[in-house]
């Protein structure tokens, strides 16, 4: 049997995978938490074998940064990342910390139970893209890299000022990267771009 720790704040898919393990002979659930800022002081608490962790958790914990801390104190443990995100770095991200597999929660075809079988067997299954969302009049796939970067900082709130400070480029770069992207996704203000942005799950802004 392997134990299981689930972190996820939304009540319905953490049910849910709740009741995946209960139905399953190989799995144990020992602690189902809502803060992934609380996981790596549970791996030290409990004897964990497999981790189901959501990206964004209550009161702004982020999963990426408790698996990152629990793959350097804890390597042996799996960890499969959990998400309705579509944000563009979690992918890159994810693999960079070493997390062992990743799944996203509406559109994976792929049963959760079938892949903690295949990780706990040492697989790491990643999809090969992330979600393609409708954003205004395009897809999200239609945006750039430079364009998403710029949009997340936008949904932060920043000024061109402050985005061009950040991002190491002018004023005038962000604003006409902000203007293409208006003119692609159709929306008419900076606000509206930023709060569709925001809603959409495409870019999720930093933590100030």
């Amino acid at each position: 049997m392997y134990n299981v720790m689930v972190v996820e704040d939304q009540a319905m898919p953490r049910q849910l995978f709740e009741a995946f393990i209960a139905m399953s002979d190989k799995y144990t659930l020992v602690h189902s938490i809502k803060n992934a800022d609380m996981a790596d002081i549970y791996c030290e608490k409990s004897e964990i074998d497999l981790i189901l962790m959501d990206v964004c958790t209550e009161l702004n914990s982020n999963g990426l940064d408790a698996a990152q801390r629990i793959k350097q104190k804890y390597p042996d443990i799996k960890i499969i990342i959990v998400t309705s995100m579509p944000e563009f770095s979690y992918l890159e991200r994810a693999k960079k910390i070493g997390v062992d597999s990743f799944w996203y929660k509406e559109v994976s075809e792929e049963p959760i139970l079938s892949l903690m079988d295949r990780t706990m067997a040492g697989e790491s299954i990643y999809p090969d893209k992330t979600p393609d969302v409708t954003f205004g009049l395009i897809k999200s796939s239609a945006l750039t890299e430079k364009e998403l970067i710029i949009l997340r900082e936008l949904t932060n709130g920043d000024t061109n000022a402050e985005i061009a400070e950040k991002l190491d480029m002018s004023q005038y770069t962000v604003r006409d990267y902000i203007q293409i992207i208006m003119e692609k996704t159709g929306f008419r203000t900076r606000t509206e771009l930023a709060v569709r942005a925001r809603a959409s799950g495409i870019v999720i802004a930093d933590k100030k």
